[in-house]
């Protein structure tokens, strides 16, 4: 069951009743279990929908005796200073409000690939091993996720490589293989014996990644002997494209429906992103901007409904804004777009990652405008 949402997770069902109805329940089931066992300390849950009227009803339920306490899970995570903010009667932080609800979990919930080029290279290892730390420790025992394998500076890539997949598996996670310099030197041979050396160590298989320079001086786009050795590699289980060249992953496609059906390419052109409908599955930058959008637009195409390129069209605007020269300062739209529509307090990225200008901020808004979000 989903936690009382008008909007529900975009892998949950739409809700069968006004969600108050919902909180409603859960409240009054907190409060039968109080007065049932009256030695029991007893933690109401389930409040994320109430929103910014969640301290005034809190503050009624507890001082009416209902229950002991109030338990805040996911809205701990957007807004930790929450409960401060309240005893110390400080306005909320409106857009520190959790308004995506399970669907920060969606994805590893699902067993989906979740991830994108995000700051991965800009992070000193110890700081990598925080981010895994922290994931693993969010998402809890038995829940997969996956992570960027990096050996950017590493003089031999083959142990750095497997260094950073047994740090991963460790915590739960399946590696994605980041491009690393050393790989340029190397021939189509060489770096397959490389992907196949590291792949082969892993518990449960590894993906590739294959990345422009666009995005990261580390990047290289295989030649098509690479491509075709690397898909005899039964660890390898799929592999990111990021060309943003349309014509280069139809060949992808075609090569891989000719040797190896299985495998999965993800698409990581958002420049183009209806390549899902010529049989890429994605991994997109641009997906992190509006889930919910990405969701509704795919439940479109599956239905075979004509809003599919409605939809499309509109995120595909919003890719052209977020994803233009230079390419890596799509962080920072993205997390312009996530303060716009309210995801997050801040636009604030790594210290060290490439900025958009003020002016951004009313090419997203109408980005926003255009998808419903604003």
């Amino acid at each position: 069951m989903q936690r009382p949402a008008l909007f529900p997770p975009s892998d949950g069902y739409p809700p069968p009743e006004d969600p108050l109805c919902g909180v409603a329940r859960l409240l009054g089931a907190a409060r039968d279990l109080a007065r049932a066992v009256p030695d029991t300390v007893v933690i109401s849950s389930g409040w994320t929908y109430l929103q910014g009227w969640l301290p005034h009803v809190a503050q009624a339920c507890v001082r009416d005796g209902w229950f002991a306490a109030v338990g805040l899970g996911r809205m701990a995570l957007s807004y930790p200073e929450l409960p401060a903010d309240v005893l110390a009667s400080r306005p909320l932080r409106r857009q520190a409000l959790c308004r995506t609800f399970s669907d920060c979990t969606t994805a590893p919930r699902n067993g989906l690939v979740s991830m994108d080029t995000g700051f991965g290279d800009l992070l000193r290892p110890a700081e990598r091993e925080e981010v895994l730390a922290a994931t693993s420790r969010v998402l809890g025992a038995g829940v997969r996720f996956y992570a960027g394998a990096f050996a950017l500076g590493a003089a031999d890539p083959r142990a750095a490589y497997r260094d950073a997949v047994t740090a991963i598996e460790s915590r739960g996670g399946t590696p994605v293989l980041v491009q690393c310099p050393a790989m340029h030197r190397m021939t189509a041979a060489q770096k397959a014996e490389l992907y196949a050396a590291v792949a082969g160590a892993t518990e449960a298989g590894a993906i590739g990644f294959e990345l422009s320079t666009r995005f990261a001086p580390h990047g290289e786009i295989w030649d098509d002997e690479t491509f075709a050795r690397l898909l005899e590699i039964p660890q390898l289980l799929g592999a990111k494209h990021s060309s943003l060249d349309r014509d280069a992953e139809l060949r992808r496609l075609a090569v891989r429906d000719r040797m190896r059906p299985e495998f999965r390419v993800y698409t990581g052109n958002d420049l183009a992103i209806d390549m899902v409908a010529y049989g890429s599955d994605y991994l997109l930058g641009l997906a992190t901007f509006a889930p919910e959008a990405f969701a509704a637009r795919d439940r479109a195409l599956a239905a075979g409904d004509v809003s599919f390129l409605a939809r499309n069209d509109a995120l595909q605007h919003l890719g052209n804004v977020g994803f233009r020269e230079p390419v890596p300062a799509y962080k920072h739209s993205a997390a312009r777009f996530l303060q716009i529509t309210g995801c997050l307090a801040s636009d604030a990225i790594h210290p060290l990652a490439p900025r958009r200008p003020e002016s951004d901020l009313e090419l997203l808004r109408d980005c926003a405008r255009r998808l419903g979000m604003a």
